[in-house]
């Protein structure tokens, strides 16, 4: 892959690459190919410090900017997003393996939160009332939490970023960001164009890393607040240390996302749904369905049409322009995911779909493959139901009525997101009232919310109280003051500039 693929990525620290010299270094692999393409520093506790120390020292200026100088380093950002954007969708490709239209849908979903963000004078006006008593006035401000950190996974390793920085920054704090240490390259990029749109030094940072420089994120006493995007058990384990050394945390765990498909459904729809959903970005991501419950009697017809759809698609690297799904991350994820279809046979299930066979064009015997499956006849009961494969598995579950889907969801330990494929009104209002879910579409599989509403899940899908980007986003990186105020005015004496009269 010639020199470019031999790639070196280290720290972004006060502006700048870091030029240190890292004790542990990490490999980055191109998933298509299996073989190694570059190789990333890890960071200790001292880069991490480091990191934090450019932050805090950027922080008085950075909060005291002007509203419309930070919207406007903002605006500059988009802008610069924009003209790098098949640069960067490049990168993903590159290094997390899904194909070219996933990668450019990520940075334009990523932009969405950008735009957003250039509206932060809006967004940041508080409240007034006069004469809350004789003479006096009460107001409420937000004010920026301080510095700020960011913890993200491997599958989104531009949006996921863009959820949270560029609220946190437009709100006058300074950000750390830790990234998947699997697909580094995008976050340094997007480190460039912070800078070259005019913000300050330190005011972003990255540190790359695992465990050693997540804790010393979660740690640091500089460090007021952090946002995290990953798996339940790391989720649960962010927010319970952070919140313990007195950090505010929103921490996004797992998901186990269903579709419902009831009977009066349209079922080519239903199925094209089924299949964008479930094996996009190769099921590695967080509102993937991985679940369709299939209410009687339309069981098997709908797999069917699943089945057939699923053995057109086409599997191959992500630089490839015919490519619809490209390959796994890592080969031990892959060997993971692929563990499932074995273990859903063994407990009962019936495999509809081997993706183990899926023809892969264009990919070479090293990549990371793994074509996409369908477990049929599953059961709650089964690991391939309870555990989060974050692959591209889909699993169908049969129910007899509406209420026995609607169990089936609720159930669930997860909340995370849902959708329900009806042509009832009704039904489908009754099923956004009563499902036990953070975000639910109808007759839409990814009901992933515009920027300017919030996203986050229920139950094991989330640690905090906020969700991320939208209002809750700004509330996330700020704090409210109140304040209330009086004024004496000349009639209680003193200086007075009235207009002299005659008495």
């Amino acid at each position: 892959m010639g020199e470019q693929a031999r790639t070196h990525r280290t720290h972004w620290i006060n502006g700048k690459p870091w030029t240190g010299e890292a004790s542990v270094r990490g490999d980055i692999y191109n998933p298509a190919t299996g073989q190694v393409s570059g190789t990333v520093d890890y960071a200790g506790r001292a880069e991490v410090d480091a990191a934090v120390a450019a932050a805090s020292a950027a922080l008085p200026g950075w909060r005291e900017t002007s509203l419309t100088r930070r919207a406007a380093v903002m605006f500059a950002f988009r802008e610069l997003v924009r003209l790098r954007a098949a640069d960067l969708a490049a990168l993903i490709t590159a290094e997390h393996g899904k194909v070219a239209s996933d990668a450019a849908g990520e940075v334009a979903r990523g932009l969405e939160v950008v735009d957003f963000a250039c509206g932060i004078p809006h967004l940041l006006k508080g409240g007034y009332s006069e004469n809350v008593s004789a003479g006096v006035d009460a107001y409420s401000i937000r004010q920026p939490v301080g510095v700020v950190a960011g913890i993200t996974p491997f599958n989104f390793p531009a949006m996921v970023p863009m959820w949270m920085f560029p609220v946190a920054l437009a709100c006058g704090n300074t950000f750390v960001l830790k990234p998947s240490e699997k697909d580094p390259s995008a976050s340094l990029l997007l480190a460039e164009l912070l800078a070259e749109a005019g913000l300050p030094d330190g005011a972003f940072n990255v540190v790359h890393g695992g465990k050693t420089a997540v804790d010393a994120l979660l740690e640091h006493p500089d460090v007021r607040a952090l946002s995290f995007v990953g798996s339940t058990p790391i989720a649960r384990y962010v927010y319970e240390t952070g919140t313990a050394h007195g950090k505010r945390v929103q921490a996004l765990g797992g998901a186990k996302n269903h579709m419902v498909v009831l009977p009066d459904a349209d079922l080519d729809l239903a199925a094209d749904a089924a299949v964008n959903a479930g094996f996009g970005s190769a099921g590695e991501r967080c509102m993937a369905i991985s679940v369709v419950v299939a209410v009687d009697p339309v069981g098997d017809e709908l797999v069917g049409r699943i089945s057939e759809r699923v053995a057109g698609l086409q599997v191959g690297p992500g630089d490839d322009e015919g490519s619809q799904m490209g390959p796994l991350v890592t080969a031990a994820h892959r060997d993971k995911v692929a563990s499932y279809l074995d273990s859903g046979v063994a407990d009962g299930a019936s495999l509809a779909v081997d993706g183990r066979g899926h023809r892969v064009t264009g990919g070479e015997p090293g990549g990371f493959w793994l074509g996409p499956s369908v477990l049929d006849h599953v059961t709650p009961g089964m690991r391939c139901y309870t555990d989060e494969i974050f692959g591209p598995v889909l699993s169908v579950v049969r129910a007899p009525s509406y209420a026995a889907a609607l169990q089936v969801v609720n159930d669930n330990p997860y909340g995370n997101g849902t959708a329900i494929f009806t042509n009832d009104g009704g039904a489908a209002r009754r099923f956004t009232h009563e499902v036990e879910v953070g975000m639910v579409g109808v007759n839409v599989p990814i009901p992933v919310p515009m920027a300017f509403y919030s996203f986050g899940g229920w139950k094991a899908s989330l640690f905090g109280d906020t969700h991320v980007h939208g209002t809750e986003g700004v509330h996330f990186y700020t704090r409210g003051k109140a304040v209330t105020s009086r004024w004496l005015d000349p009639s209680h004496g003193g200086v007075n500039l009235g207009f002299p009269v005659n008495q």
